[in-house]
């Protein structure tokens, strides 16, 4: 079953980690991603990102690609943690955990869960730059190749 939350408050990588594993002896490895704000973009300094999110949207969304990660991959548990709001250089913004006996399914499991978050889940980022400038952030044509490289999402 996965655990997951969207969020303004930080995330404590240990604790998740130890959450997900909490009593269990199956366990032989996890797939960890996190991911946090760069301070630079395009050539620019980066001095804060907004992620705006639509929830009910949103959670749905993630709710599909845990579920179809769960039916590819013999997981033993998932978390999928994503911050939104106002967000500062180094900050953490998504945790993505995946638990199984074999390493390689939590490996794979977790690359899956990140490349399809980045291009299936509703969220909207703007960066404000040092100089005081915005830019949303436009979809990538690489985000949507990893995206693909693992064919459709089925899981509703």
């Amino acid at each position: 079953m996965a655990s997951i939350r969207v969020q303004t408050a930080d995330f404590d990588v240990s604790a998740e980690l130890a959450a997900l594993g909490a009593g269990r002896q199956d366990i032989g490895g996890y797939g960890i991603f996190v991911g946090t704000v760069r301070g630079n973009a395009h050539g620019h300094a980066i001095s804060a990102m907004t992620l705006e999110h639509y929830p009910a949207m949103t959670e749905r969304a993630m709710a599909r690609i845990a579920a179809e990660a769960e039916r590819r991959w013999d997981l033993l548990g998932c978390t999928l943690i994503h911050r939104v709001g106002v967000l500062l250089p180094g900050e953490n913004i998504v945790l993505v955990l995946a638990a199984s006996a074999h390493r390689q399914a939590a490996l794979d499991a977790a690359a899956f869960l990140i490349d399809w978050l980045k291009t299936a889940a509703p969220f909207w980022k703007k960066e404000r730059f040092a100089s005081g400038e915005d830019n949303w952030v436009d979809a990538r044509e690489a985000d949507d190749a990893a995206a693909a490289r693992w064919g459709a999402l089925t899981a509703s």
